[in-house]
């Protein structure tokens, strides 16, 4: 699977750099071309000397080298590869690209290419638990950077705990798993993400609590397994996941003919938008002043863009999504049957932890003559927990 993948090896400051020497010298045996960029830390560990010999190519070290700019620009490097992996990846580094730094010649590459990025990270435990550096890994995962480690064991300083990089092997399998055909390859996924908005006059609206983040999580996931995801979202303060379509909307019924548009040759459809169940009646041209004591709003209903789509003839693999505060096995029986999906995933909101936008949710899933309850944990992992359910349940509709 690695044989003529181009791998831009990105090495940062760390005594695992010497991990890196080995990793490449594995790549090359397997048929990989690699490029390798290294810091100016990361040379204090293992000579850049070393590095070239190994990949019989120069090590790119700076920035602006008008040397290696007359053959390779940093734009054209960032442009050359199919994946970028950063073995080792410091706590600095994570936190200079979660921040869009571009200082250097690797975090420059970082922003510039198209490619997929993995991190290997490598750092003391206490640095890797610290709650910035949690903070800066959610931020990268969110915008679709693969965090691949840390192991747990004995480090370099002494202690025990997670913060060791991976062994070269287990990266060589989590590259050749990258480039291996997914599960759902070739598989057309269209997906609801956020809430919608319902314009009352030109600056008020009717809305509701949907960070979108599990959405976007399970977009990045189902992406990871190989399928095509377009993204249909509402108003959300989050990036589309590297290699994720997203088609920005605003109303419940700017979502529905988004999604009603692009449902030829869709396989699996994932409604896991909040889209408001109701709408004004009628919008003010101008802003409504508050000189009168009481309004009154005359709300009718919106379209059910999950059931739509569920009842259509052939269509797709149908997931929906319930958030209730009640009654969460009951009601999310009731949805499943009443609008005839495939699979239902639901989760209490409006309780002190999990739900709307917060950080962290669990699921009840249900299917015809199945349910598995995932347990709290990070919206992150949750996604992946769940696109693997999703594909296993395609994967068994479609056969039976």
């Amino acid at each position: 699977m690695l044989t003529e993948k181009r791998v831009l090896l990105g090495v940062t400051g760390g005594i695992a750099a010497y991990k890196s020497a080995l990793l490449l010298r594995e790549l090359r045996r397997v048929g990989a071309q690699v490029r390798v960029v290294m810091t100016r830390a990361a040379q204090g560990f293992v000579t850049p000397l070393t590095f070239q010999a190994l990949s019989g190519k120069p090590v790119h070290l700076d920035l602006l080298d008008a040397r290696q700019e007359a053959a390779m620009g940093h734009i054209e490097l960032a442009r050359w590869a199919d994946l970028v992996l950063v073995a080792p990846a410091s706590a600095d580094f994570m936190a200079r690209l979660a921040q869009g730094m571009a200082d250097d010649l690797l975090s420059t590459l970082c922003l510039a290419t198209r490619a997929p990025i993995a991190l290997a990270p490598a750092m003391n435990t206490q640095m890797w638990l610290h709650p910035a550096t949690r903070q800066n890994r959610a931020q990268l995962a969110a915008r679709g950077v693969a965090i691949w480690g840390p192991a747990e064991g004995e480090l370099a300083c002494g202690e025990e705990g997670p913060g060791r990089m991976l062994e070269p092997a287990q990266l060589l399998e989590r590259l050749a798993d990258h480039f291996s055909p997914g599960p759902l390859s070739g598989v057309r996924v269209v997906m609801t993400a956020g809430g919608t908005r319902e314009a009352i006059d030109p600056v008020r609206f009717i809305g509701n609590r949907s960070s979108g983040r599990m959405a976007y999580a399970l977009a990045r996931a189902l992406q990871q397994l190989g399928a095509e995801v377009c993204l249909v979202s509402g108003p959300v303060a989050l990036e589309a996941p590297t290699g994720v379509e997203r088609v920005a909307v605003e109303s419940a019924a700017q979502m529905r003919q988004a999604v009603m548009q692009r449902m030829e040759g869709c396989d699996i459809f994932a409604g896991v938008a909040a889209v408001a169940d109701y709408r004004p009646a009628e919008v003010a041209e101008q802003k409504i002043k508050k000189d009168p004591q009481r309004i009154t709003l005359t709300l009718v209903k919106n379209p059910d863009i999950l059931a739509e789509v569920a009842a259509l003839p052939d269509g797709p693999f149908t997931l929906g999504f319930a958030a209730e505060t009640e009654r969460l096995a009951a009601h999310a029986e009731a949805k499943l049957r009443r609008k005839g999906l495939d699979m239902i995933a639901a989760n209490l909101v409006g309780g002190e932890e999990g739900g709307f936008e917060a950080e962290r949710n669990a699921l009840l899933l249900l299917w015809r003559g199945g349910r598995e309850e995932l347990p709290m944990m990070d919206k992150s992992a949750l996604a992946e927990r769940l696109a693997q359910r999703i594909q296993e349940r395609f994967h068994a509709s479609t056969r039976g």
